[in-house]
């Protein structure tokens, strides 16, 4: 199996999670490769510290028999955006994609307004860049931090709405069509049935491009985060029962190209401030669990787990292994203790 959106932390993050530990784990749930993110600390911006992470990932994963990839962070600079691109054109697959957050998230690592985004996308044009590019979907001008109550995490849904989601969709979709991009286009978690519809409608019509969907956003909602112990917040927020519905029955049908964790670790302690993220590699095995009960074939899970990444990303074909039942309720008892909070619960 194949998770294209992890968060391992590490470096001055060594609190949260290391790479060893998060491998560890990848390694026994089953994964054969794993693709992470760059608003690291300090971020993968920087064709040095893109090369000392990559050293570090791909020795460990050596040790544990995976394949260990990263995305390169963009940023405004067209000097930056430029050498990102030489980067990745020169280490591909180690470097998997570019990475673009459309609002601010965990890292501060947003490029927010219309005008910024759009000269993004210009100079990746200009630079001739066919890869594929990750984007992180919110509209920072429809986000209200103030109506988050620290005592309930569900208000976090209120301070960045869905629409927000959806709003940030139609730009960049508006964008890259406009432009002329020549990569492919990767909406990453994808949370709400008006964003879906976009890109659907978006593929359509011949846009090259894709959308994943995590295990929270499909099992949960945002009455669910209303349960402080499970710590459920993260960017983009749960969403009401009929955006989960719609975003589970989309994988089920074939909407969805893929399941990604947006495994994203943190402390008790920062939990308790506010941090959004949550370990996600629990939910995967959770997820595969739910969706074969609700009759998935092997064949789509396959397609969801890898298959699709592999087509999306223009990688050789792999052969994906999904543990069956048996393994995958084992393997997912075994990671309780792992992390100081667990937000996923079995489903019989």
């Amino acid at each position: 199996m194949i998770d294209p959106h992890v968060h391992l932390r590490d470096w001055n993050q060594k609190d949260k999670e290391t790479i060893g530990h998060g491998l560890s784990l990848y390694k026994r749930a089953g994964f054969s490769w794993v693709f992470d993110m760059p608003n690291t600390n300090p971020p993968l911006t920087s064709e040095e510290c893109i090369l000392k992470r990559l050293e570090e990932g791909e020795g460990i994963g050596k040790a544990y028999g995976i394949r260990y990839s990263v995305y390169a962070g963009l940023t405004s600079d067209e000097n930056q955006i430029e050498a990102m691109v030489k980067l990745q054109n020169k280490l591909f697959p180690r470097i998997i994609g570019l990475k673009l957050f459309l609002s601010n998230s965990t890292g501060n690592m947003g490029i927010t307004t219309i005008d910024d985004q759009r000269r993004v996308i210009r100079i990746l044009s200009e630079c001739g860049y066919k890869g594929v590019l990750v984007v992180h979907a919110e509209k920072e001008s429809l986000n209200d931090s103030s109506r988050f109550d620290i005592n309930d995490f569900s208000t976090h849904s209120l301070a960045r709405p869905g629409g927000s989601e959806i709003e940030s969709v139609r730009d960049i979709i508006t964008l890259v069509d406009e432009v002329g991009f020549g990569g492919h286009l990767h909406i990453a978690h994808i949370s709400t049935k008006g964003a879906v519809e976009l890109v659907k409608s978006a593929k359509d019509k011949g846009l090259s491009i894709s959308m994943g969907a995590t295990p929270h956003h499909s099992l949960y909602n945002v009455a669910d985060a209303k349960e402080r112990s499970r710590y459920l917040k993260m960017n983009p927020p749960l969403r009401d029962e009929s955006d989960r519905a719609y975003i589970f029955s989309s994988l089920l049908d074939g909407v969805i190209d893929d399941v990604e964790s947006d495994h994203a670790p943190h402390t008790l302690s920062d939990k308790e401030k506010g941090a959004s993220g949550i370990p996600g590699l629990s939910g995967m095995l959770l997820l595969l669990h739910v969706l074969r009960k609700n009759g998935a074939s092997e064949e789509r899970l396959k397609d969801l787990y890898g298959r699709n990444i592999a087509r999306i990303f223009s990688l050789s074909e792999c052969d994906i292994y999904l543990p069956d039942e048996d393994e995958v309720k084992r393997v997912f008892e075994s990671l309780k203790g792992e992390y100081p909070f667990e937000s996923f619960v079995w489903r019989a």
